[in-house]
């Protein structure tokens, strides 16, 4: 049992790491809204096991110092068979650790219903005279997932439903949406957004799904009177978030009121000057709920939720571990698989505290912290042989020790008493 060190192998598992990462970059922006989450972590991290092995293992082909010469001779061509264990495994832990965090602890519920709260006030006619509002709310009911439901309510003086809560299941009732929101107009009332958030309530607990987490996006310019503690009492029961939206506004009074909607619902504020700039804000928000992934920011009501950072952190720990026990398994030896395997499971949780902590909203940052825990993973894992001291063992039976050779005994020993002509008899 020795504690060794294979600098090469360190190298190549970073360069099969890194190269695993770009596939695994290609994959998350091609297909992260087009395939089921649970099946894309797990081609990730297979993918992220097979660059890794793939290094080790050529590495090891090269300058066998973990494994020895006699390994080279006799097992090389074992470990290539064994290879496509890492993805396979890697592929499995990966998609049901994705599983486990996808699963909603705690009460939480996805937020799938989306109330689009728009002020048609007079004052409108100054803040958005080209009703750009309705245009961006319409392009936002095209963008949203087939699984979303939506509804549309105008206010001024009154509040009213200009949209029931309706299923955008199929092109038929996205189009009834966004025709109803096209019909909309500019009215010469006031600010109500009392009565606008009151209706907006009766409609989402109009709902019959209640396993469903609903979102409310109020747009207006201007201000009202408004208990904040007292009238938003029923969106924090329900743990409804409010993001609000301020249009023009000059009045100081209504940026605060707006920003104390959102902060006590947990929702977000948004600022806007031009109303031409509405849809990117819409689109925002809605990215914000997004889909929750062991690999991308959580965005929605668990956003702060701490089940849910230690869910991703054990899920990346056991993940390193699986990688570490692949590589054990690839190149047939149970003290690697011991040593990869503890090694793995310390760069596991390094990196799910990496992603835990460092995800953010800006996508190139995100990009540059999962590139840091692959790379840590796949360096900590290839250190680890110095923690851990390793030996010669297989894991299959072949070439144990108690396990007889296919050669008989006298091919190895010559045995006396089978031959005596030397001696005369």
């Amino acid at each position: 049992m020795q504690r060794k060190i294979n600098l090469l192998l360190l190298f190549f598992s970073l360069i099969g790491g890194g190269i695993a990462f770009v596939i695994g970059e290609i994959l998350l922006t091609r297909w992260l809204d087009e395939i089921p989450s649970i099946l894309l972590v797990g081609l990730y991290f297979a993918v992220v096991g097979l660059g890794v092995g793939l290094g080790c293992l050529i590495a090891e082909m090269v300058s066998p110092r973990l494994n020895g010469a006699s390994w080279k001779q006799r097992y090389l061509g074992l470990s290539w068979k064994l290879l496509p264990i890492m993805l396979v495994l890697l592929f499995g832990v990966g998609a049901v650790t994705e599983f486990v965090y996808e699963l909603n602890f705690g009460g939480a519920k996805p937020v799938k219903d989306v109330v689009l709260v728009i002020d048609d006030s007079g004052s409108m006619m100054q803040s958005d005279p080209n009703n750009s509002r309705y245009t961006a709310a319409q392009a936002l009911v095209k963008r949203m997932d087939k699984d979303n439901q939506v509804a549309v309510l105008t206010f001024s003086d009154v509040a009213s439903v200009a949209q029931p809560m309706t299923s955008l299941a199929n092109p038929a009732d996205i189009d009834r949406v966004t025709s109803a929101i096209a019909s909309l107009q500019t009215t010469e009332g006031g600010t109500n957004i009392s009565g606008a958030l009151s209706e907006a309530m009766s409609v989402i607990n109009g709902d019959e799904a209640a396993d469903r987490g609903a979102m409310v996006i109020l747009l207006s310019d201007g201000f009202s009177e408004f208990d904040t503690s007292r009238e938003l009492q029923n969106y924090l029961d329900r743990g409804v978030k409010v993001n609000t939206i301020g249009l023009g506004l000059d009045d100081p009074s209504g940026s605060y009121l707006l920003q104390d909607i959102a902060t006590t619902t947990g929702g977000q504020y948004y600022d806007v000057t031009d109303a031409n700039l509405l849809g990117d804000v819409f689109q925002q928000i809605y990215e914000r709920l997004g889909d929750r992934t062991l690999l991308t920011e959580r965005t929605d009501v668990t956003a702060d939720s701490p089940y849910y950072a230690a869910v991703r952190i054990l899920s990346l720990l056991i993940i390193g571990a699986a990688l570490g026990l692949g590589l054990g398994i690839m190149f047939d030896n149970r003290y690697l698989a011991k040593s990869f395997g503890l090694g793995g499971a310390v760069s596991g949780l390094i990196a799910g505290l990496i992603l835990e902590f460092g995800l953010s909203g800006h996508s190139f940052l995100n990009g540059i912290i999962r590139l840091i825990a692959v790379l840590i993973l796949a360096g900590i894992i290839a250190l680890f042989t110095v923690v851990v001291p390793i030996g010669e063992g297989r894991i299959s039976r072949r070439g144990q020790k108690g396990v007889p050779s296919k050669a008989p005994a006298s091919d190895h020993f010559p045995n006396p008493r089978r031959d005596r002509s030397s001696k005369g008899f």
